[in-house]
């Protein structure tokens, strides 16, 4: 039955990233169930956001749950109407048979997780580049046994320095991007992408709380506020903004494989196939 397919996704993403580790601002976990009971349809969408566009793809493609990183309901909702773009989404979805999980910074913070996938990005986790070291940026999270699960943002210590050309190259590749958005550090001598770097500071999505009061030679996220931008440049800090969800899209295959990996071991016996969607985009365009 559905139900049980739903279950056993739920689970495997709880095992993937622990609901725990999720800010406490954060709405994380089964955010729609359905009431269908559809048993033929085994079929796990992944997304960013949970678009209308994603709505079509997933009832064309017959999806019974999907997994929509960003919270699709975030706050206090007080009626569910289909004059409310979001709401009809979630409504279709509920109509067609479709469940909704959302993990969102539990992802981010998990071992392994978002943030980790970009740190590996900018250390050559191809094997292409110079390695380095990864530690928590902020706070470390730990399981009720004492194991470490994840933290708050990434702080990576290249073992060897580069230029920032270098590094806007390797975040363009990773992200596969023709366009970043820089922010050089305030300097003396002018130099800018020439300059060396060797401390980077990550956070998936929106990073400027995140980094306050960190020191690092670059932040590295999807957006900042303006007067973040300013503050951490005349400060002495580099910045590199790749817009919020393009820091993001590039893990959904890597979920999808972790997915499918957990959902095996589980025995889950029947069949079911993962799949990433084709509609998911950064709501903006450089034009």
């Amino acid at each position: 039955m559905s139900g049980a397919f739903l279950k056993a996704v739920s689970a495997a993403m709880e095992r993937i990233a622990p609901l725990r580790l999720a800010e406490s601002f954060d709405n994380v976990g089964l955010l729609l169930e359905t009431p269908l009971k559809q048993s033929k349809r085994h079929r796990v969408m992944l997304t960013i956001d949970l678009t209308t566009a994603v709505v079509e793809e997933s009832i064309t493609k017959e999806a019974s749950v999907i997994v929509a990183y960003h919270p699709t309901i975030f706050g206090a909702l007080k009626s569910f109407t289909m004059a409310n773009p979001l709401q009809a989404s979630l409504l279709r979805c509920a109509a067609h048979g479709i469940s909704v999980y959302c993990p969102h910074t539990a992802l981010d913070c998990t071992w392994g997780g978002i943030n980790d996938w970009l740190a590996e990005g900018i250390m050559g986790g191809n094997g292409n580049h110079a390695p380095g070291t990864v530690r928590p940026l902020q706070v470390e999270k730990f399981s009720p046994g004492g194991e470490s699960e994840g933290a708050v943002g990434r702080l990576v210590a290249l073992q060897t320095p580069v230029t920032m050309s270098v590094l806007e190259k390797r975040v363009k590749e990773h992200l596969k991007l023709s366009q970043i958005q820089v922010g050089y550090a305030s300097t003396r001598d002018g130099l800018r992408s020439s300059a060396t770097v060797e401390t980077i500071a990550i956070c998936a999505g929106s990073g400027g709380s995140v980094f306050a009061g960190k020191k690092a030679d670059v932040y590295f996220t999807g957006e900042m506020q303006h007067h973040e931008v300013l503050a951490a440049v005349a400060a002495g800090t580099n910045v590199i903004l790749c817009g919020h969800t393009n820091t993001e899209r590039g893990y959904l295959p890597v979920l999808a494989s972790k997915l499918q990996a957990q959902l095996h071991a589980a025995a889950f016996d029947e069949p079911f196939d993962i799949v990433v969607s084709n509609t998911d985009k950064h709501p903006l365009e450089f034009v």
